[in-house]
């Protein structure tokens, strides 16, 4: 059965110092992309400044494919959802927009079929935003990438990692066990996210507030609010490394403050600061009683090293916030395509 050949696809793949293996995901992508379907990749370089975008560019112009594939520079580390908007704003805001847009990390490779299977997921659920992936590991092992929208309980269930708990607050779980077949959840990571192009035309862009993390569920949540839910399409496979340029998964390295400025910004942005306040003091709470335990189990705590107390500063300091995002350069303007936060 062969896809509608009039289905237009977008991919937008951000990198971030890491041109080879981003190039290596894109030609998985282009393997995967099927033959019927017009498609156009676009790479964007964050601002790397190591010679990532002359290195690609220069590599792409000798591929045989190259007439598939724009690499372009954002101008500035404004973080994913930066990268993001910059990819696909001007293609959605042309004549001939996409039908659909696929996000890829720089560091995934679509199995066989995973493009396909989610095209085809979308075009035969047309009350479908967002699908998404199954995501595992180089070694097969699956990684957890389906989830619920965050809540007040999901916080203390999280902060004080006590299975009876967990059990009892099972309804509130972020992280449920894995879907075993095609369902719908409420958020999916980024990893490998097919987008319909009408869900940007009623909830907008990417927040590019968000330098790294929860820029995924705010996009989901703000689709859902308009009426455009999120699909897990376990049929679609992608092979993930993780982390590669963030290197966010040492326990023993502290929580970056980016990590403290979007969930704050997400808890304040979508349900109001009295409910970011309730999430602190509870997760708090929680992670005080997580400590005492730990400490008279002799038990190794599974959190980073001073996560606690860089909560505790990042929402205790006095006077501005702290600066997550670099300096953005002086000839890098904000884009015209951006989210607004009056209507999101």
């Amino acid at each position: 059965m062969r896809l509608d050949p009039d289905v237009k696809f977008l991919a937008v793949v951000v990198n971030y110092k890491t041109p080879d293996m981003t190039l290596e995901a894109v030609e998985a992508l282009l393997r995967e992309i099927p033959d019927d379907c017009p498609s156009r990749v676009v790479v964007v370089d964050n601002d790397s400044q190591d010679g990532s975008f002359e290195q690609m560019r220069e590599s792409v112009s000798e591929q045989t494919w190259k007439d598939r594939v724009d690499v372009v520079e954002s101008g500035w580390n404004g973080g994913f959802a930066w990268g993001v908007n910059f990819g696909v704003g001007e293609h959605l805001q042309g004549d001939d927009p996409p039908d659909y847009v696929y996000l890829l990390n720089s560091d995934a490779f679509p199995d066989e079929g995973a493009i396909e299977r989610l095209i085809r997921y979308l075009d035969d659920h047309p009350d479908v935003g967002i699908a998404g992936s199954y995501i595992h590991g180089v070694d097969g092992d699956p990684h957890t990438t389906a989830f619920r929208f965050p809540s007040v309980w999901s916080e203390f269930e999280a902060a004080i990692g006590i299975g009876v708990i967990s059990k009892l607050l099972s309804r509130w779980l972020v992280a449920p066990p894995l879907p075993t077949e095609n369902t719908r959840v409420d958020w999916l990571a980024g990893a490998s996210m097919l987008i319909r192009r009408e869900v940007f035309e009623d909830a907008g862009p990417f927040d590019d507030g968000y330098f790294l993390y929860y820029e995924e569920t705010d996009f989901c949540l703000r689709a859902a609010r308009h009426g455009w839910p999120t699909a897990y399409v376990r049929e679609s496979s992608v092979t993930h490394i993780g982390s590669v340029s963030t290197g966010y998964q040492d326990l023993s390295r502290p929580t970056p403050t980016y990590w403290y400025a979007s969930r704050a910004r997400y808890f304040a942005k979508s349900h109001g600061r009295a409910t970011l306040w309730l999430a602190n003091l509870v997760y708090v709470a929680g992670g005080l009683v997580r400590r005492v335990r730990t400490t008279l189990t002799r038990r190794q705590s599974h959190e980073p090293r001073r996560h606690m107390r860089d909560l505790l500063r990042f929402h205790l300091r006095l006077g501005a916030p702290p600066r997550v995002h670099p300096p953005r350069p002086s000839d890098v303007q904000t884009p015209a395509w951006t989210v607004d936060e009056a209507s999101s």
